[in-house]
């Protein structure tokens, strides 16, 4: 279990810091700072699953998973106040939203990882993180803020700010706010992704060597 500690750590650091930095709108909100640190979640996932193998990945997600649940529960009851009214910190359906995509994102970031681990060095990563977090984002937002499934009223009533329509990315095309959050989570994703091939690289590299030398 030591050898996974610092994914654990890595894994919940990340997850803690979402959870905080998804309330935080930017661009006029149309994305959250909480997209620029999520997707290293697949980072982690993927280090783990190339170093240690797919069983010692699912151990941390699970790890991840229990600390995404238990930073829900607390956001829960915390309540904060605005426009006249009070509204938990962590609104129902987001929490529910979050906890599904990630496990079954993370998940299929193994999978298909494991598949495509004697390519290329470069292609399990890529593939398996471009492809989790469309079903990231996807499960997601239309979880958390689609107007098509109701969680009754009071939970509802936390997210029908994003059921205003507008103009997707100025194309004309018109849908729910939530659709153009999600297309723009999704965007940063692969970008990061493909970023992380980085220290992807080099820490794979390094822990590969430790491992040789022990």
């Amino acid at each position: 279990m030591s050898k996974l500690l610092p994914g654990v750590i890595a894994m919940a650091i990340i997850v803690v810091a979402s959870n905080i930095l998804v309330q935080y709108m930017i661009l006029d909100g149309r994305l959250t700072w909480g997209a620029f640190t999520y997707p290293f979640a697949f980072l982690v996932t993927d280090i783990m699953n190339r170093v240690y193998g797919p069983a010692a990945a699912r151990r941390v997600v699970l790890a991840g998973f229990v600390v995404g649940i238990l930073c829900s529960l607390i956001g829960s009851q915390i309540m904060l106040q605005g426009d006249g009214y009070e509204y938990a910190a962590v609104a129902f359906r987001v929490a529910i939203a979050s906890a599904l995509a990630f496990l079954a994102a993370q998940l299929l970031d193994i999978t298909v990882f494991n598949r495509l681990r004697d390519g290329s060095w470069w292609k399990a990563p890529v593939v398996s993180s471009v492809l989790s977090s469309i079903v990231d984002s996807a499960l997601f937002f239309s979880i958390a803020f689609g107007s098509w499934i109701s969680f009754g009223a009071a939970a509802d009533a936390e997210v029908n700010w994003a059921w205003e329509v507008i103009p997707v990315f100025n194309t004309g095309m018109m849908a729910e706010l939530w659709v153009s959050l999600a297309i723009a989570d999704w965007i940063i994703k692969v970008a990061i992704a493909l970023v992380a091939l980085v220290p992807f690289r080099v820490i794979v590299g390094q822990a590969m060597s430790r491992r040789s030398a022990a």
